[in-house]
Parts: structure tokens; sequence; C-alpha cells
């Protein structure tokens, strides 16, 4: 039964004179993503070292099932979230480094760790995307 809950912070009460009295909060439904997709999110933006446009030019090719616009919003999600949590990822107080040596213990962890969460070009270039395969795609239906 534990192993096939679903995951929770179980912030909000249970509900009550239910049946089956169950959390009506699940993290997937919290984060808009389900874990599945996070996880992708994840090894594209750490292992293969994705931005929002290179991830967003890998899914829609990925998620072909899904129409462009869907994937930009699921990308921009991500970075959106990512961008205003990725300072919780460091361990010790960032400290800024001006050259590469320093005695410091994170001297070869130079990864940025403050985002502006806008993301302001990159979501103009893949709203730009979506436009321009759109459009493709309106010019390739043939007219009756």
């Amino acid at each position: 039964e534990i192993a096939n809950a679903p995951p929770t912070a179980e912030l909000r009460p249970i509900e009550q004179g239910s049946e089956e009295e169950e959390h009506t909060q699940t993290d997937e439904e919290d984060m808009g993503m389900t874990y599945e997709e996070l996880g992708l999110y994840g090894r594209l933006r750490k292992i293969s070292r994705c931005g929002p446009v290179s991830m967003f030019r890998k899914l829609v090719n990925t998620w072909s099932h899904l129409p462009p616009i869907q994937v930009a919003e699921k990308v921009k999600r991500f970075f959106y979230y990512y961008s205003i949590n990725r300072h919780k990822m460091c361990t010790v107080t960032p400290a800024y480094h001006a050259e590469a040596y320093s005695p410091d213990d994170n001297r070869f962890d130079l990864r940025q760790f403050l985002y502006n969460t806008s993301w302001t070009r990159q979501f103009r270039v893949i709203d730009d995307m979506v436009d321009e395969m759109n459009s493709e795609n309106v010019d390739s239906i043939p007219l009756n």
C-alpha cells in the first residue's frame, strides 16, 4: 500500500468523509510535471548540458506526439522552477572566484547558481521557433 502511494508533501489535509481517505495533493500536480519528465529534464540539463533552447530542440523531436507549443510550455516551466531553486543546491556559501586558483574547497565548482528567472532571450528564441514550426505546418496542409 505504501509503495503504491503517490508521492506527496502532505501539506494539505486528508479529505475526511471519503471511503478511502487520501491526500488531495500530489507532487506531480504541484510541480506541473511528472517524475518521468523531471528525470528527462535533469539528464538533459546535467549530462547533456542543455539550456532552454537546446532542451526544447531535443524534446520537440523526442515528444513528437505533443504540439511544439506544449513542449515549449513544459521546458519554460522547468527552467523557471530550476532558476528559482538552483541556489538551494549549493551546500556551502557561494563564493566569487576571480581566477582559477583559490584556497576555497569549491574552487572547481564554477557553475552559475543565480539565474534571471524570466530567461528573456532564451524564451523568446523558443517562441520564435514555435511560431516558425506552426507556420511550416500550416503551409504544408493541403487545401482542397
